[in-house]
């Protein structure tokens, strides 16, 4: 095969690839808490005709080497997370973690998940979940009855009691982190598990150990930038239709070449 023919391939997969990344950060732009991707690329082997320093007589060398590469490769995917910006409601069972930090939330299976979608409800049984209806981690039990729930910035649950006037504090929302949080597996549904490449989580009180606080009455929103997504769009549609001229090229050179000789 036309070595120009296989590079554009390699090229127009990797410009498919951020393409796809760029369609669901847009589609994610207002998913609360959502973390951009971006894709990480490489470039292929090369092949070396003259090394660099090679000699070319007695008393000269290669100043450059000859050498020609073959192409790019996609190496992987990364969650960039940096904060979201922070909206306000006016929904009390809505927190926003202000800094570093995860929930924990308890899966069907039993596994830990970590999420900063702080949409929080009280689910039948009177215990404080996600949206999804997962529980929080640490357990918190909020009484039937109960007003006026409210969470401080360092986690601590209070509420009012039936037949009390006084705040009862009901439990304490915990955070942990991650020596690599971009190690992370995304599940979806704005879960996350833990890996190897995570480390183990460490588990603090908001406000903390580097961790960060808790905001009441808001949620973080997607940290999506539209406008920069939409300029790599445009960049990565340009470098696709360039590949693609590439292999029409490299196509026409062979039929010149199979047509004349």
């Amino acid at each position: 095969m036309n070595a120009a023919l296989w590079i554009s391939k390699t090229g127009l997969s990797a410009q498919d690839a951020e393409m796809s990344a760029i369609a669901n950060n847009i589609a994610n732009v207002n998913t609360t808490g959502f973390k951009r991707d971006r894709v990480m690329f490489q470039d292929l082997f090369y092949q070396t005709q003259e090394a660099p320093g090679a000699m070319l007589d007695q008393n000269n060398i290669m100043p450059t080497g000859l050498q020609f590469g073959s192409g790019v490769r996609i190496v992987g995917t990364q969650k960039t997370f940096t904060e979201g910006n922070v909206e306000t409601t006016d929904n009390a069972m809505n927190v926003a973690i202000m800094g570093q930090g995860f929930l924990q939330v308890q899966k069907a299976n039993g596994d830990i998940a970590y999420t900063r979608d702080g949409n929080l409800q009280v689910n039948a049984d009177g215990v404080l979940t996600i949206s999804q209806g997962l529980p929080l981690q640490p357990e918190i039990d909020v009484p039937a009855g109960a007003t006026n729930v409210a969470f401080g910035e360092d986690g601590t649950v209070t509420a009012i009691l039936p037949g009390d006037s006084d705040v009862t504090e009901l439990g304490q929302l915990t955070l942990v982190n991650f020596a690599n949080p971009a190690g992370l597996s995304a599940e979806g549904d704005n879960l996350y598990l833990e890996t190897a490449a995570s480390g183990q989580p460490t588990e603090g009180v908001p406000g903390e150990d580097g961790l960060g606080t808790l905001q009441d009455n808001a949620l973080e929103g997607s940290n999506v930038d539209i406008v920069n997504e939409m300029v790599a769009m445009i960049t990565v549609q340009r470098a696709y239709e360039m590949n693609a001229k590439m292999v029409s090229a490299a196509d026409d050179m062979l039929q010149y070449i199979s047509q004349t000789l």
